[in-house]
């Protein structure tokens, strides 16, 4: 399905460099932040007191909400669990306050708001759980990228897969960055954002090498920037459709899903955006430089003993 379709080959490639090194300092830039700054990391992974809480009536959690941040605390997560009168709340660790005293305090705010709620359990998550959840983290980001590197390795070739995990590993590390510079927190909800826009860049790579694959057998007298210039003008409707659609779905729930969902669509939007443009401005770029040539993709058939469209068969030495 197309929209549009452009006639005339856009030369992407011949601004290659100039792209590809606002990626870099853009990346650059992100590492730093990272380094110094570090992520906000929210009380699943810093550790903090839990509350559950239950209504005698559907719970209006904005009211929740803002009756727990006028209590001081700042990083407090409030959401439904189990049915809409049971409440989740999350709060961060507070020097000189036991976790007891905590949820003494927050449930006296709360009953004062409406007498009609109950506590049913609390209890303390403590740091150590939170460095089993960075751990895993991390692990299930390093499974996804050695995965991701063997599936374009088998489909496609090395140069390729290279290529993708370089512009892949570009988009997350700038949306890490975004949330070390503005101090966005952190949580397990971003942190599967992150491994969804990882598989969603991959998506697009994909997409874009299918058509350079293509282009190679279709058009022999082409130059490689030429071959790879044509394959990404070619995707771009499908892009547009693509992306666009994606992106409308998650400015609806960045905009209307309230504090819950908040960051998880920022850092989806984040990745969409930066998606789009490694895929087509560094990872094809980047796998121009490591040399793919026609050759690379399209492996000549070999030949059988006794084959007549040998020119070879029949010689003797």
């Amino acid at each position: 399905m197309e929209f549009f379709r452009i006639r005339k080959t856009i030369p992407f490639m011949r601004n290659a460099i100039v792209l590809n090194v606002i990626s870099l300092v853009t990346f650059l830039l992100a590492v730093f932040f990272l380094a110094t700054k570090g992520l906000h990391l929210s009380v699943e992974f810093t550790g903090g007191t839990l509350m559950e809480v239950s209504y005698s009536q559907p719970a209006n959690m904005e009211k929740v909400r803002t009756t727990v941040t006028g209590l001081g605390y700042s990083d407090v997560q409030v959401q439904s669990f189990g049915t809409s009168r049971d409440v989740m709340i999350r709060l961060p660790v507070q020097q000189g306050q036991t976790s007891a005293q905590q949820s003494e305090r927050v449930l006296e705010a709360l009953k004062a708001a409406d007498e009609g709620v109950t506590l049913k359990r609390t209890e303390f998550v403590g740091p150590q759980v939170g460095d089993e959840l960075v751990t895993s983290g991390l692990m299930a980001l390093a499974f996804v990228v050695v995965g991701i590197m063997i599936y374009l390795g088998i489909r496609f070739e090395w140069k390729f897969a290279v290529a993708s995990i370089i512009a892949n590993l570009h988009d997350i590390v700038i949306i890490l960055g975004f949330f070390a510079f503005f101090q966005w927190e952190f949580s397990l909800a971003v942190l599967a954002a992150v491994l969804a826009v990882l598989g969603y860049s991959v998506n697009e790579s994909v997409v874009i090498f299918d058509r350079i694959r293509e282009n190679f057998r279709k058009y022999r007298k082409l130059t490689t920037p030429e071959v790879i210039d044509n394959a990404i003008t070619s995707t771009i409707s499908r892009t547009i459709i693509t992306h666009g659609s994606t992106q409308m779905m998650v400015l609806s729930m960045l905009i209307f899903g309230g504090p819950t969902l908040f960051y998880f669509s920022l850092a989806l939007t984040i990745g969409i955006c930066f998606g789009i443009y490694s895929s087509v401005f560094v990872g094809a770029a980047v796998a121009m430089w490591l040399g793919v040539t026609r050759e690379d993709l399209i492996k000549a058939p070999a030949r059988r003993e006794g084959d007549p469209n040998d020119p070879n068969a029949g010689a003797t030495v």
